[in-house]
């Protein structure tokens, strides 16, 4: 089987039990061969050359929540299996995206800067003046898992929650008091937006010049899901002409590029995509992969699968 090199220190011996393991760097191209399993990061490209290379393929254990890195069409109709790694990383990402929100609203990126920079000068009652999140209104564009667990944590800091989701979350609203909205309203009314929606057509590229206008003056944009949610260039735009009031990104359409005018923009906090960047959520990841690999290959159902190949 082929195993992403970077997951190597994660494992433990016990877990590579009866497999037999070559690893691959992030940075080197797919093999060909007859390897039966492929456990990749997201960063892989897994499609129908891929598939074709790799003939003897049962199963692509993706060490991510997302799968957009696999030709779910190909897979299918080589009847691959295609894994993921749900649930583990929700508080992770979750914790991170309140990271952000107060990075973005306390202007902490601006504070550590002043201070390394030399030239603080003392205490200022103007000084790096923020944002107070309580009575203000948290927009979740989603709600699944993390966005849930995002708006749970918003009760702590006093905050009003508005939702757009496909479905109602009928347990989530009663815990939580968050309302079910249209796209109009929540982009209307968010005081802090944060998005946590699957990439599909839909939703592609939704953060752009025309929803950042509706957006209330003075607002903070938190992305923390799909990169390719948000154009760079028109966000960046909207925090140079003074109108968004800062953005805190974890994710990015090209990366690891960023646009060079958001990374030169104003009111930015500016993350490399970690997420789930704990030891304990990164070797869960790790080894639910690992899992799936495991059972598929003595016979058994893949254990988080991401499509059902049973008719």
């Amino acid at each position: 089987m082929l195993v992403a090199e970077e997951l190597r220190q994660l494992l433990e011996p016990a877990q590579l039990a009866g497999l037999d393991v070559t690893w691959i760097p992030a940075t080197a191209p797919t093999p060909k061969g007859e390897w039966v399993a492929l456990v990749p990061l997201l960063t892989r490209w897994v499609g129908g050359t891929e598939f074709k290379h790799l003939p003897k393929l049962r199963i692509v254990a993706n060490v991510a929540v997302g799968y957009d890195n696999v030709d779910l069409v190909a897979a299918e109709m080589r009847t691959v299996i295609v894994t993921n790694t749900p649930d583990v990383l929700t508080e992770a990402t979750a914790d991170l995206t309140w990271a952000l929100i107060l990075a973005c609203a306390r202007r902490l990126v601006e504070g550590v800067d002043l201070v390394r920079s030399g030239a603080w000068a003392g205490w200022h009652p103007e000084q790096l003046l923020g944002m107070e999140l309580r009575g203000r209104t948290l927009g979740l564009f989603g709600a699944g898992r993390i966005g849930q667990a995002v708006g749970r944590r918003a009760l702590a800091f006093g905050m009003r929650i508005v939702y757009t989701a496909r479905t109602a979350k009928p347990e989530f609203e009663r815990e939580t008091g968050a309302v079910r909205v249209d796209r109009s309203r929540l982009f209307a009314e968010s005081d802090v937006l944060s998005l946590h929606a699957p990439s599909t057509p839909d939703t592609k590229g939704v953060i752009g010049p025309e929803t950042l206008a509706r957006l209330k003056r003075g607002a903070i944009l938190i992305n923390t899901s799909r990169g390719d949610l948000v154009r760079e260039e028109s966000l960046a735009a909207a925090l140079e002409a003074g109108t968004l009031g800062a953005a805190g990104l974890d994710v990015y359409m090209e990366e690891p590029a960023v646009h060079p005018r958001l990374l030169a923009a104003p009111r930015t906090v500016l993350l490399p995509h970690i997420g789930s960047a704990t030891v304990e959520t990164r070797r869960k990841m790790a080894a639910i992969a690992l899992a799936n690999v495991q059972s598929v290959l003595s016979g058994g159902p893949p254990l988080t699968p991401v499509y059902s190949l049973v008719p």
